[in-house]
């Protein structure tokens, strides 16, 4: 599942199901044909729509969009951006981090860092398994890794240090 937030003003939730696009809770029946790398052409409801992806940063999952001359910026939000925000995760580079800790109880399943790694915020971490899930924990700021307390198969306790910055 998606959120998506247009021009700061719109919220859409986006998802797609036994292949059928489900856009706030209703399956959507728009014919889109990808003419170009960047351009679609869109009916729905009778209606025609020209969009062109005007710019795309794949970091922060925005984007500038034009359809029929008007530009939209947009914002997106996946499962992992989502389960940040739920756990209170997502603002934290706004602080000074020195180190993560375990978001919830699980096993560590892959480690993607290396100490002394240089980690811009956003990249990815370790892959923590808990409630039979994989959770990508992500760097919550430009950090440099210092000791790594995890190795993949250990078991891990809600708020434990795991990775010090």
């Amino acid at each position: 599942m998606h959120k998506i937030k247009v021009n700061d003003c719109f919220d859409y939730s986006v998802e797609q199901k036994d292949g059928k696009l489900i856009l706030n809770n209703h399956e959507a029946h728009a014919d889109i044909r990808q003419l170009s790398a960047s351009v679609y052409h869109i009916i729905d409801d009778l209606k025609s729509y020209n969009a062109e992806v005007v710019s795309f940063d794949k970091e922060t999952k925005t984007a500038v969009i034009k359809v029929n001359g008007t530009i939209y910026n947009v914002a997106a939000k996946d499962q992992y951006d989502l389960l940040l925000d739920k756990l209170g995760m997502s603002n934290l580079n706004n602080a000074k981090v020195s180190e993560v800790k375990a978001p919830m109880p699980g096993m560590v399943l892959k480690v993607f860092v290396k100490e002394g790694a240089e980690v811009k915020k956003g990249e990815n971490l370790f892959v923590l398994e808990a409630m039979k899930m994989e959770n990508i924990i992500k760097s919550p700021a430009d950090v440099t890794v210092k000791p790594i307390k995890i190795k993949p198969g250990d078991k891990v306790e809600k708020g434990q240090v795991l990775i010090v910055f």
